[in-house]
Protein backbone atom coordinates (compact mmCIF):
# COMPACT_ATOMS: atom_id res chain seq x y z
CA UNK A 1 0.00 0.00 0.00
CA UNK A 2 1.49 3.33 -0.89
CA UNK A 3 1.64 6.17 1.69
CA UNK A 4 -1.16 7.88 0.16
CA UNK A 5 -3.69 4.65 0.46
CA UNK A 6 -2.45 4.53 4.06
CA UNK A 7 -3.85 7.66 5.22
CA UNK A 8 -6.60 7.21 3.19
CA UNK A 9 -7.28 4.01 5.04
CA UNK A 10 -6.57 5.28 8.45
CA UNK A 11 -8.81 8.46 7.81
CA UNK A 12 -11.83 6.24 6.57
CA UNK A 13 -11.40 3.98 9.30
CA UNK A 14 -11.41 6.82 11.59
CA UNK A 15 -15.15 8.10 9.79
CA UNK A 16 -12.83 11.53 9.28
CA UNK A 17 -13.88 13.48 6.16
CA UNK A 18 -11.85 14.41 3.63
CA UNK A 19 -11.17 15.66 0.21
CA UNK A 20 -8.04 14.29 -2.51
CA UNK A 21 -6.80 16.59 -5.33
CA UNK A 22 -4.55 15.25 -8.16
CA UNK A 23 -2.27 18.22 -9.58
CA UNK A 24 0.71 18.94 -10.73
CA UNK A 25 4.30 18.01 -9.14
CA UNK A 26 4.50 20.89 -6.72
CA UNK A 27 7.90 20.99 -5.45
CA UNK A 28 7.01 24.10 -2.66
CA UNK A 29 4.21 25.00 -0.35
CA UNK A 30 3.18 27.96 -2.34
CA UNK A 31 3.12 25.95 -5.63
CA UNK A 32 1.12 23.22 -3.35
CA UNK A 33 -1.57 25.84 -2.14
CA UNK A 34 -1.64 27.32 -5.91
CA UNK A 35 -2.29 23.86 -7.19
CA UNK A 36 -4.99 23.49 -4.55
CA UNK A 37 -6.69 26.62 -4.84
CA UNK A 38 -5.97 27.18 -1.16
CA UNK A 39 -4.47 29.68 1.40
CA UNK A 40 -1.18 28.73 1.95
CA UNK A 41 -1.30 29.06 5.60
CA UNK A 42 -3.35 26.07 5.73
CA UNK A 43 -1.09 23.97 4.01
CA UNK A 44 0.91 21.54 6.68
CA UNK A 45 4.64 21.61 5.63
CA UNK A 46 6.19 18.51 6.93
CA UNK A 47 9.85 18.19 7.60
CA UNK A 48 12.19 15.54 9.06
CA UNK A 49 15.15 16.49 11.40
CA UNK A 50 17.91 14.99 12.56
CA UNK A 51 18.49 16.15 16.16
CA UNK A 52 21.82 14.88 17.71
CA UNK A 53 21.20 11.02 16.52
CA UNK A 54 18.10 10.41 15.60
CA UNK A 55 14.88 11.78 13.52
CA UNK A 56 12.10 13.11 14.14
CA UNK A 57 8.98 15.11 11.94
CA UNK A 58 7.92 18.32 12.21
CA UNK A 59 4.44 20.02 10.78
CA UNK A 60 3.84 23.50 10.75
CA UNK A 61 1.95 25.83 8.66
CA UNK A 62 3.05 26.60 5.16
CA UNK A 63 3.40 30.36 5.05
CA UNK A 64 5.82 29.74 8.49
CA UNK A 65 9.76 28.66 8.49
CA UNK A 66 11.19 26.71 11.42
CA UNK A 67 13.07 28.12 13.89
CA UNK A 68 16.04 25.70 14.40
CA UNK A 69 16.53 27.35 17.56
CA UNK A 70 13.39 26.94 19.29
CA UNK A 71 13.76 23.06 18.58
CA UNK A 72 17.35 23.14 19.35
CA UNK A 73 16.61 24.47 22.83
CA UNK A 74 13.47 22.53 23.34
CA UNK A 75 15.28 18.83 22.87
CA UNK A 76 18.37 20.59 24.53
CA UNK A 77 20.00 19.31 21.35
CA UNK A 78 23.28 19.84 20.53
CA UNK A 79 23.08 20.03 16.69
CA UNK A 80 19.42 19.96 14.68
CA UNK A 81 19.81 19.73 10.66
CA UNK A 82 17.23 18.59 8.00
CA UNK A 83 17.15 15.37 6.47
CA UNK A 84 19.10 15.26 3.71
CA UNK A 85 17.02 13.90 0.39
CA UNK A 86 18.96 10.61 0.69
CA UNK A 87 18.02 9.96 4.24
CA UNK A 88 14.69 10.83 3.86
CA UNK A 89 14.66 8.37 1.09
CA UNK A 90 16.20 5.80 3.13
CA UNK A 91 13.84 6.47 5.99
CA UNK A 92 10.66 6.80 4.34
CA UNK A 93 11.20 5.75 0.71
CA UNK A 94 9.37 9.47 0.47
CA UNK A 95 11.38 12.78 -1.37
CA UNK A 96 11.53 16.07 -0.18
CA UNK A 97 7.55 17.46 -0.90
CA UNK A 98 5.99 14.34 -0.31
CA UNK A 99 6.20 13.77 3.25
CA UNK A 100 2.96 13.92 4.88
CA UNK A 101 2.39 15.32 8.07
CA UNK A 102 2.03 11.75 9.87
CA UNK A 103 3.97 9.99 12.02
CA UNK A 104 3.02 6.43 13.34
CA UNK A 105 1.40 4.19 11.82
CA UNK A 106 2.00 6.25 8.73
CA UNK A 107 5.76 7.57 8.69
CA UNK A 108 7.29 5.69 12.17
CA UNK A 109 8.71 8.75 13.45
CA UNK A 110 7.90 11.26 16.47
CA UNK A 111 5.69 14.23 15.48
CA UNK A 112 5.78 17.15 16.80
CA UNK A 113 3.56 20.30 15.53
CA UNK A 114 3.36 23.95 15.68
CA UNK A 115 1.41 25.72 17.35
CA UNK A 116 0.54 27.45 13.93
CA UNK A 117 -1.29 24.11 12.58
CA UNK A 118 -4.10 24.27 15.27
CA UNK A 119 -5.03 27.85 14.37
CA UNK A 120 -6.36 27.29 10.75
CA UNK A 121 -9.85 25.47 10.34
CA UNK A 122 -8.09 23.38 7.38
CA UNK A 123 -4.89 21.72 7.02
CA UNK A 124 -4.02 20.81 3.31
CA UNK A 125 -0.95 18.76 2.59
CA UNK A 126 0.90 16.53 -0.32
CA UNK A 127 0.03 13.00 0.96
CA UNK A 128 3.02 10.65 -0.05
CA UNK A 129 3.22 11.89 -3.42
CA UNK A 130 4.42 15.65 -5.35
CA UNK A 131 0.87 15.42 -7.19
CA UNK A 132 -1.69 14.01 -4.35
CA UNK A 133 -2.94 16.26 -1.88
CA UNK A 134 -5.52 15.88 1.10
CA UNK A 135 -7.35 18.34 2.45
CA UNK A 136 -9.52 18.04 5.83
CA UNK A 137 -10.65 19.23 8.86
CA UNK A 138 -7.57 21.07 11.41
CA UNK A 139 -9.25 19.52 14.34
CA UNK A 140 -9.46 15.82 12.53
CA UNK A 141 -6.04 16.25 11.93
CA UNK A 142 -5.26 17.05 15.22
CA UNK A 143 -7.53 14.34 17.12
CA UNK A 144 -5.73 11.20 15.26
CA UNK A 145 -2.32 12.93 14.64
CA UNK A 146 -0.95 12.04 18.01
CA UNK A 147 1.47 14.83 17.85
CA UNK A 148 3.57 16.67 20.96
CA UNK A 149 2.97 20.93 20.27
CA UNK A 150 5.35 23.57 20.76
CA UNK A 151 6.14 26.75 19.23
CA UNK A 152 8.98 26.36 16.47
CA UNK A 153 8.20 28.42 13.96
CA UNK A 154 8.65 32.28 13.23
Amino acid sequence: MTVFESICTLLKEKNISFRTVQHQPTATSEESARARGEDIRIGGKAIVLKIDAGFKLFVLSGALKIDSKKIKDHFKAKSVRFATPEELLALTGLIPGSVPPFGVPILNFELYLDTSVSENEKIAFNAGSLTDSIIMQANDYLSIANGTTFSFSH
